[in-house]
């Protein structure tokens, strides 16, 4: 097998995984551990061992003796003074050989909720890591407290506030939550109590028997809490519904709901609002009653029930940000603080039910919204496909920890673009079978196509969907970005989208030498625009190109210095920059959007395909 061959091996048995390669020719390098932790805390990912990293590329050197470093492997992992946690089992760790040379590959697993945080040394205050795009990083305090408390079994919002109790709460909320309550079972013996045996039944108010402490649970206080209740009780809390449903880029949104003084902002007013407002701006043959609830309830309508109440209830509402739901012409956007409680191939599969707040999850329950079987997200999906709408797509975020879940209003086959990929590819098209036409379709339409993205959308297996992508590329359909890491792939000709904005690229105009993309200055233009990629640009970005990794802050600086007098789009800082345009724009782009650091060049429609970015002049503290 040649180095190549044992390079393709490796790649198509962790597609879309992240890989590290790490010399051992001294023996067991002291970076693994972290890497092992970061990746544990992560997504999981794959480190070779025998490879060396080096400014003019990989080294496939091999290890000097395989077998004994595998010993030496497996006596660190059960050193708890070495790391917290022994996540392998046998078959993660297995040995390559290449013309003579062995190579150890090991196959890291995201830690369960319960084993996080994973860390090296004694102390997980400073030994605590996670992976970003540019590489492993030491977890913040706050990030290592946070994965502390979701280990406890002690749901986040039981806790007992002080000093808070009955007349924090809104009557008219309770009134309307007790009527909701008994539309949907209207014999439930809780329904024959008064208002404080009730609200002790669902935990929102509690006593602790060991302390004798009495009051507001952090989940009563969310669900039924008057505003200054929980202004003073939980200060970060925040909710924010925004409908940005014009084309018109000076018009930020066209509704939106916020707390401002005139609602109770609490979580089950903010539900009612929302789901109001998303059940007509559907469109659909369907109309709610006055309990928000029918009989004749469509599947779409119980999806978006189903998104809404699982972005309150997995929310770390002691977070950064907020849960924040925004309604495009296209797609609704669910974002939440916090990180997924189970890895992505758990919730594709459902069945597991891990929640960071139960109360709420009763709450929502009893009044007819979430599920605790772990089906919800199967419920969502489901919901979509009866519209024959493009699948849910689930993004994770850090730094802070958020989670977002996308939920495109899109047909999974649009017409127009089943006709341009035809007249473009032929007859290869016409013949590709139903999953690879969706990837052809997926990466058109959305931009990329990853692997993750089509477990999401078929629900196959990764290696099957390998197969998959790497048949198109074979065939001229697909072209693949970034080999290594966070691997994605585009339709073959650089034409990331269709449609009268695409911007289009003149093959003629990029010249790939030695293995390395130059932007000469005046090589590429975009349509009705004088712009060049400078070659002051360029000298610019030198810094990126020069550097697999960068740390987070310093590409967050330097994408802002490109941007300070152009309008610049993804696909042109990837360029500048050497880097995936689809990670740039989900761990670089979207966060200084949100810091209000960026300005989009058409707010109403962020996914267009020739969206733009500036450096907003003097962004608001």
């Amino acid at each position: 097998m040649s180095q190549l061959d044992l390079f393709a091996a490796l790649q198509s048995s962790t597609e879309g995984i992240d890989t590290e390669f790490k010399s051992a020719r001294g023996g067991m390098p002291g970076s693994f551990w972290e890497s092992y932790a970061a990746m544990a805390n992560t997504q999981g990912g794959t480190i070779v061992l025998g490879v060396a990293e080096k400014a003019s590329g990989l080294v496939w050197e091999g290890v000097p003796n395989a077998s004994q470093l595998r010993t030496v492997l497996w006596s660190q992992l059960n050193d708890r003074h070495k790391i917290s946690a022994n996540l392998l089992r046998d078959d993660d760790v297995r040995t390559v050989e290449d013309e003579g040379r062995q190579f150890l590959v090991v196959n890291v697993p995201r830690a369960s909720r319960l084993q996080r945080p994973v860390f090296v040394g004694p102390n997980p205050m400073t030994g605590t890591y996670r992976r970003a795009e540019e590489g492993d990083y030491r977890c913040s305090d706050d990030e290592v407290r946070r994965m502390l408390a979701d280990q406890s079994d002690t749901p986040a919002d039981s806790q007992i506030l002080e000093h808070f109790g009955l007349p924090d709460f809104d009557p008219d909320t309770v009134k309307q939550y007790r009527n909701r309550f008994a539309s949907r079972a209207p014999d439930h013996p809780w329904l024959l109590l008064d208002d404080a045996p009730l609200l002790n039944k669902l935990s929102a108010l509690r006593r602790d028997r060991a302390t004798g402490l009495e009051g507001a649970t952090v989940a009563g206080l969310l669900m039924f809490g008057r505003f200054e209740a929980l202004r003073d009780a939980l200060p970060g809390f925040h909710v924010d519904y925004r409908e940005r449903l014009s084309d018109d880029p000076a018009v930020r949104w066209t509704d939106r709901v916020v707390p401002d003084g005139t609602w109770e902002n609490n979580l089950f007013q903010f539900y009612l609002r929302v789901m109001q407002r998303l059940s007509c701006d559907l469109k659909m043959p369907f109309q709610l009653d006055r309990e928000l609830y029918r009989k004749d309830d469509t599947a779409v309508h119980e999806s978006l029930r189903e998104a809404v109440v699982n972005a309150l209830v997995h929310a770390d509402h002691r977070g950064q940000g907020g849960v924040v739901i925004e309604r495009y012409p296209d797609r609704i956007e669910l974002s939440n603080p916090g990180s997924l409680l189970v890895s992505r191939v758990q919730l594709l599969q459902g069945g597991v039910s891990e929640c960071r707040n139960k109360s709420l999850q009763l709450m929502f329950q009893l009044m007819g919204g979430g599920d605790k079987a772990g089906s919800g997200m199967d419920k969502i999906r489901a919901g979509w496909r009866a519209q024959h709408w493009r699948s849910p797509r689930l993004e994770e975020s850090l730094q802070p920890d958020r989670v977002k879940l996308v939920l495109p209003m899109v047909s999974l086959i649009p017409d127009e673009v089943d006709r341009a990929l035809r007249q473009r590819f032929g007859d290869r098209f016409a013949k590709l079978d139903k999953t690879a036409v969706q990837a052809v379709v997926t990466a058109q339409v959305e931009g990329s196509v990853t692997n993750a993205r089509m477990q999401e959308i078929t629900g196959e297996h990764s290696k099957d969907i390998t197969g998959v992508l790497q048949t198109l590329v074979r065939d001229g359909l697909l072209t693949q970005q970034n080999q290594r890491r966070w691997a994605s792939y585009r339709v073959a000709g650089d034409s990331p989208q269709l449609g009268e904005d695409s911007r289009h690229l003149s093959e003629d105009s990029r010249h790939l030498e030695g293995g390395s993309r130059h932007l000469e200055g005046d090589s590429r233009h975009l349509e009705g625009d004088s712009r060049h990629l400078s070659p002051e640009l360029l000298s610019l970005a030198e810094p990126a190109r020069l550097k697999a990794k960068l740390p987070t802050a310093e590409m967050q600086t330097l994408v802002l210095r490109l941007c300070d007098t152009h309008w610049l789009t993804t696909r042109d800082l990837a360029e500048l920059l050497s880097r995936d345009p689809e990670n740039l724009q989900r761990r670089i782009l979207t966060g200084l959007v949100n810091q209000g650091l960026l300005e989009l060049r058409y707010p109403g429609v962020p996914n267009r395909p020739d969206q733009a970015y500036r450096t907003v002049a003097n962004p608001t503290p």
